[in-house]
C-alpha cells in the first residue's frame, strides 16, 4: 500500500492557485486542496492524509475524513512536520511505502531517515495535472461508450426524429 502524507499549508503556499486563494479565503484554500487530493487518491489508489498545523486553527487536535481523504489538524504547539514524522514512523512497514509531499528542506531530510520518499510541492502539482488529464480521458472514454439512445437507430431515423422534435416536417 502507498500512503501520501501531505504538509497542507506547505502545499497551499507553494501552488500558485491555492496561494492566491489563501490570501483572501484560507478555509476555501484548505477545502480545495482536500478536494484535489481526493481526486489524486481516487485515481492513484494511494491512501492520502493531509496534515495542517494548529497554528492557523486554534484549539484541540481534530481529525476527520473528507472525500475519503484523512485530514488532521495538529494539537496546539505541534507542527505539521512533527506530526508527519510521527505518522511516517507509525505507518512504516514492509508492505507500505510512505510518500511525503512537502517542499520544506529540513522535513525532507527527516522523512528520508524514516524510509519515506519525498515529493516536492512542484512534483505533486505536475503529478496532479497528469491525474486530472487521466480523469478527463477516462470520463471521455465512458461517455463515448454510452449509447445515445436506449434503442439503436440509424442516423436517418434519428434525423427524422430530430425534425419532429423541432416541429419541422
Amino acid at each position: 500500500m502507498d500512503i501520501l502524507l501531505v504538509d497542507g499549508y506547505n502545499i497551499i503556499g507553494a501552488w500558485p492557485e491555492l496561494r492566491a486563494l489563501k490570501d483572501h479565503d484560507l478555509p476555501a484554500a484548505r477545502d480545495t486542496l482536500v478536494e484535489r487530493m481526493a481526486e489524486y487518491q481516487a485515481f492513484s489508489g494511494y491512501r492520502v492524509i493531509v496534515v495542517f498545523d494548529a497554528y492557523y486553527v486554534q484549539g484541540t487536535e481534530k481529525k476527520y475524513s473528507n472525500h475519503k481523504v484523512e485530514v488532521i489538524f495538529t494539537k496546539e504547539n505541534e507542527t505539521a512536520d512533527e506530526r508527519i514524522e510521527k505518522l511516517a514512523i507509525a505507518l512504516n512497514n514492509r508492505r507500505t511505502q510512505i510518500h511525503v509531499a512537502t517542499s520544506d528542506f529540513t522535513e525532507q531530510w527527516a522523512i528520508f531517515g524514516q524510509g519515506a520518499l519525498r515529493k516536492s510541492a512542484r512534483e505533486l502539482l505536475i503529478e496532479m495535472s497528469s491525474v486530472e488529464k487521466g480523469i478527463e480521458k477516462n470520463v471521455k472514454k465512458i461517455q463515448e461508450k454510452r449509447p445515445v439512445s436506449k434503442i439503436p437507430i440509424s442516423s436517418e431515423v434519428a434525423e427524422i426524429f430530430e425534425k419532429w422534435r423541432r416541429g419541422q416536417k
